[in-house]
Protein backbone atom coordinates (compact mmCIF):
# COMPACT_ATOMS: atom_id res chain seq x y z
CA UNK A 1 0.00 0.00 0.00
CA UNK A 2 0.83 3.03 -0.70
CA UNK A 3 2.49 5.77 2.10
CA UNK A 4 0.55 8.48 0.31
CA UNK A 5 -3.48 8.64 0.88
CA UNK A 6 -5.48 11.24 -0.50
CA UNK A 7 -9.10 11.24 0.78
CA UNK A 8 -11.63 12.69 -1.08
CA UNK A 9 -13.57 12.30 -4.39
CA UNK A 10 -12.54 12.04 -8.21
CA UNK A 11 -15.02 14.93 -9.32
CA UNK A 12 -13.75 17.32 -6.76
CA UNK A 13 -12.24 20.09 -7.92
CA UNK A 14 -10.04 20.85 -4.62
CA UNK A 15 -8.83 16.45 -5.03
CA UNK A 16 -7.75 17.16 -8.57
CA UNK A 17 -5.78 19.74 -8.09
CA UNK A 18 -3.79 17.88 -5.54
CA UNK A 19 -3.86 14.31 -7.64
CA UNK A 20 -2.62 16.64 -10.90
CA UNK A 21 0.14 17.77 -8.53
CA UNK A 22 1.10 14.19 -7.50
CA UNK A 23 1.05 12.60 -10.85
CA UNK A 24 3.42 15.84 -11.81
CA UNK A 25 5.88 14.63 -9.38
CA UNK A 26 5.45 11.24 -10.51
CA UNK A 27 4.22 9.98 -6.85
CA UNK A 28 2.72 6.73 -5.96
CA UNK A 29 -0.67 7.63 -4.03
CA UNK A 30 -3.53 6.16 -3.55
CA UNK A 31 -7.26 7.72 -3.76
CA UNK A 32 -9.59 6.73 -1.08
CA UNK A 33 -12.75 7.61 -1.68
CA UNK A 34 -14.96 10.61 0.28
CA UNK A 35 -18.02 11.71 -1.03
CA UNK A 36 -18.81 14.94 1.29
CA UNK A 37 -22.45 14.95 -0.56
CA UNK A 38 -23.51 11.30 -0.42
CA UNK A 39 -26.67 10.16 1.09
CA UNK A 40 -25.05 8.66 4.17
CA UNK A 41 -22.94 11.36 5.07
CA UNK A 42 -18.80 11.54 6.04
CA UNK A 43 -17.45 8.13 6.34
CA UNK A 44 -17.00 7.20 10.43
CA UNK A 45 -13.84 9.01 11.75
CA UNK A 46 -13.44 10.71 8.74
CA UNK A 47 -13.78 14.83 10.71
CA UNK A 48 -10.64 13.42 12.15
CA UNK A 49 -8.96 14.42 9.08
CA UNK A 50 -10.87 16.99 8.39
CA UNK A 51 -12.66 18.94 11.20
CA UNK A 52 -14.43 21.08 8.89
CA UNK A 53 -15.84 17.80 6.38
CA UNK A 54 -14.09 19.12 3.67
CA UNK A 55 -11.74 17.22 0.55
CA UNK A 56 -9.12 16.55 0.09
CA UNK A 57 -7.20 15.27 3.18
CA UNK A 58 -3.86 13.77 3.30
CA UNK A 59 -2.24 10.75 4.45
CA UNK A 60 1.88 10.71 4.54
CA UNK A 61 3.65 8.14 6.75
CA UNK A 62 1.79 8.70 9.72
CA UNK A 63 1.36 12.77 8.84
CA UNK A 64 -2.04 14.00 8.50
CA UNK A 65 -2.51 17.11 6.40
CA UNK A 66 -5.74 19.48 4.79
CA UNK A 67 -5.97 22.11 2.88
CA UNK A 68 -5.68 22.21 -0.39
CA UNK A 69 -2.61 24.58 -1.05
CA UNK A 70 -0.83 23.46 2.19
CA UNK A 71 -0.70 19.70 0.49
CA UNK A 72 0.08 20.90 -2.92
CA UNK A 73 3.24 22.63 -1.28
CA UNK A 74 3.96 20.01 0.97
CA UNK A 75 4.00 17.83 -1.96
CA UNK A 76 6.56 19.81 -3.85
CA UNK A 77 8.79 20.26 -1.13
CA UNK A 78 9.03 17.01 0.55
CA UNK A 79 8.64 14.42 -2.72
CA UNK A 80 11.06 13.80 -5.43
CA UNK A 81 10.81 14.67 -8.96
CA UNK A 82 10.20 18.16 -11.13
CA UNK A 83 9.82 21.31 -8.96
CA UNK A 84 6.09 22.70 -9.11
CA UNK A 85 6.93 25.97 -7.67
CA UNK A 86 9.68 28.79 -8.80
CA UNK A 87 12.64 29.27 -6.89
CA UNK A 88 12.60 33.07 -7.69
CA UNK A 89 10.61 34.38 -4.90
CA UNK A 90 8.90 36.63 -7.24
CA UNK A 91 7.92 34.24 -9.57
CA UNK A 92 6.74 32.52 -6.57
CA UNK A 93 4.80 35.05 -4.72
CA UNK A 94 3.13 35.38 -8.33
CA UNK A 95 1.97 31.93 -8.29
CA UNK A 96 0.69 31.85 -5.00
CA UNK A 97 -0.89 35.63 -6.19
CA UNK A 98 -2.77 33.12 -9.15
CA UNK A 99 -3.92 30.27 -7.05
CA UNK A 100 -5.19 32.96 -4.27
CA UNK A 101 -6.98 34.91 -7.05
CA UNK A 102 -8.86 31.26 -8.73
CA UNK A 103 -9.55 30.30 -5.17
CA UNK A 104 -11.19 33.70 -4.00
CA UNK A 105 -12.77 34.79 -7.46
CA UNK A 106 -12.52 32.33 -9.71
CA UNK A 107 -14.04 28.73 -8.28
CA UNK A 108 -17.16 30.29 -7.52
CA UNK A 109 -18.21 31.88 -10.60
CA UNK A 110 -16.26 29.25 -13.01
CA UNK A 111 -17.42 25.97 -10.94
CA UNK A 112 -20.66 26.40 -9.22
CA UNK A 113 -21.98 29.77 -11.31
CA UNK A 114 -21.52 28.14 -14.93
CA UNK A 115 -21.01 24.12 -14.48
CA UNK A 116 -22.98 23.50 -11.77
CA UNK A 117 -26.14 25.71 -12.70
CA UNK A 118 -25.86 24.92 -16.40
CA UNK A 119 -24.87 21.83 -17.01
CA UNK A 120 -25.51 19.95 -13.59
CA UNK A 121 -28.35 20.87 -12.37
CA UNK A 122 -30.70 20.14 -15.74
CA UNK A 123 -28.75 16.70 -15.63
CA UNK A 124 -30.10 15.89 -12.03
CA UNK A 125 -33.57 17.48 -12.80
CA UNK A 126 -33.23 21.05 -11.42
CA UNK A 127 -33.81 24.18 -12.94
CA UNK A 128 -30.73 26.24 -13.84
CA UNK A 129 -31.03 29.73 -11.93
CA UNK A 130 -30.27 32.30 -14.91
CA UNK A 131 -29.78 34.81 -12.82
CA UNK A 132 -26.81 33.18 -11.30
CA UNK A 133 -25.24 31.77 -14.26
CA UNK A 134 -25.90 36.20 -15.82
CA UNK A 135 -23.52 37.20 -12.79
CA UNK A 136 -21.26 34.22 -13.05
CA UNK A 137 -20.44 35.51 -16.12
CA UNK A 138 -19.66 38.73 -15.38
CA UNK A 139 -17.39 37.53 -12.30
CA UNK A 140 -15.77 35.10 -14.56
CA UNK A 141 -14.65 37.81 -17.03
CA UNK A 142 -13.35 39.57 -14.22
CA UNK A 143 -11.73 36.46 -13.46
CA UNK A 144 -10.33 36.16 -16.12
CA UNK A 145 -8.72 39.11 -17.10
CA UNK A 146 -6.74 39.46 -13.94
CA UNK A 147 -5.32 36.19 -14.61
CA UNK A 148 -4.28 37.21 -17.64
CA UNK A 149 -3.10 40.31 -16.75
CA UNK A 150 -0.67 38.18 -14.32
CA UNK A 151 0.48 35.45 -16.89
CA UNK A 152 4.13 34.35 -18.34
CA UNK A 153 4.52 34.25 -22.60
CA UNK A 154 3.46 30.79 -22.84
CA UNK A 155 0.78 28.69 -23.03
CA UNK A 156 0.84 28.08 -19.23
CA UNK A 157 0.69 30.34 -16.52
CA UNK A 158 4.83 30.87 -15.28
CA UNK A 159 7.13 28.78 -17.30
CA UNK A 160 6.95 25.84 -19.87
CA UNK A 161 6.23 22.94 -18.07
CA UNK A 162 3.14 22.53 -15.14
CA UNK A 163 3.33 24.16 -11.51
CA UNK A 164 1.37 24.66 -8.99
CA UNK A 165 -0.54 27.74 -10.52
CA UNK A 166 -1.53 25.35 -13.38
CA UNK A 167 -2.56 21.88 -11.32
CA UNK A 168 -4.92 24.61 -9.19
CA UNK A 169 -6.70 26.40 -12.90
CA UNK A 170 -7.00 23.22 -14.70
CA UNK A 171 -10.09 21.66 -12.98
CA UNK A 172 -11.84 24.79 -12.58
CA UNK A 173 -11.05 25.72 -16.34
CA UNK A 174 -12.02 22.74 -17.66
CA UNK A 175 -15.24 22.63 -15.85
CA UNK A 176 -16.37 26.02 -17.02
CA UNK A 177 -15.74 24.94 -20.22
CA UNK A 178 -18.68 22.70 -20.22
CA UNK A 179 -20.97 24.78 -20.34
CA UNK A 180 -21.74 26.95 -23.09
CA UNK A 181 -21.62 30.28 -21.68
CA UNK A 182 -18.10 29.31 -19.72
CA UNK A 183 -16.76 27.97 -23.22
CA UNK A 184 -17.73 31.20 -25.00
CA UNK A 185 -16.10 33.05 -22.49
CA UNK A 186 -12.65 31.52 -22.73
CA UNK A 187 -12.80 31.90 -26.25
CA UNK A 188 -13.53 34.90 -26.14
CA UNK A 189 -10.28 35.54 -23.39
CA UNK A 190 -8.18 33.59 -25.90
CA UNK A 191 -5.34 32.38 -23.65
CA UNK A 192 -7.40 30.21 -21.17
CA UNK A 193 -8.32 27.61 -24.31
CA UNK A 194 -3.92 27.65 -25.68
CA UNK A 195 -4.01 26.70 -21.84
CA UNK A 196 -6.30 23.88 -21.69
CA UNK A 197 -4.89 22.42 -24.77
CA UNK A 198 -1.18 22.33 -23.38
CA UNK A 199 -2.54 20.25 -20.02
CA UNK A 200 -4.60 17.87 -21.93
CA UNK A 201 -1.77 16.72 -23.57
CA UNK A 202 0.17 16.22 -19.71
CA UNK A 203 -0.64 12.42 -18.93
CA UNK A 204 -1.69 13.74 -15.35
CA UNK A 205 -4.76 15.15 -16.77
CA UNK A 206 -5.42 11.62 -18.35
CA UNK A 207 -4.84 10.00 -15.35
CA UNK A 208 -7.32 12.19 -13.00
CA UNK A 209 -10.21 13.17 -15.75
CA UNK A 210 -13.15 14.14 -13.81
CA UNK A 211 -16.09 11.43 -14.31
CA UNK A 212 -18.43 14.44 -14.76
CA UNK A 213 -16.52 15.25 -17.91
CA UNK A 214 -17.80 13.79 -20.97
CA UNK A 215 -16.67 10.49 -22.04
CA UNK A 216 -15.31 9.65 -25.36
Amino acid sequence: MSSLVVYGAAYSVYVRIVRLALEEKGADYLLEPVDIFADEGLPAGYLERHPFGKIPALAHDGFRLYETVAITQYIDEVLPGPALMPEDPRARARMRQIIAILDSYGYRPFVWDLFVERVRKPQEGAVSDEAVIAQGCVDARTCLKALADLRGEGDLFLGDRPGLADCHAYPMLRYMQLAPEGSALLEEAGWPLRFLEAMDRRPSVAATRSPLEPQD
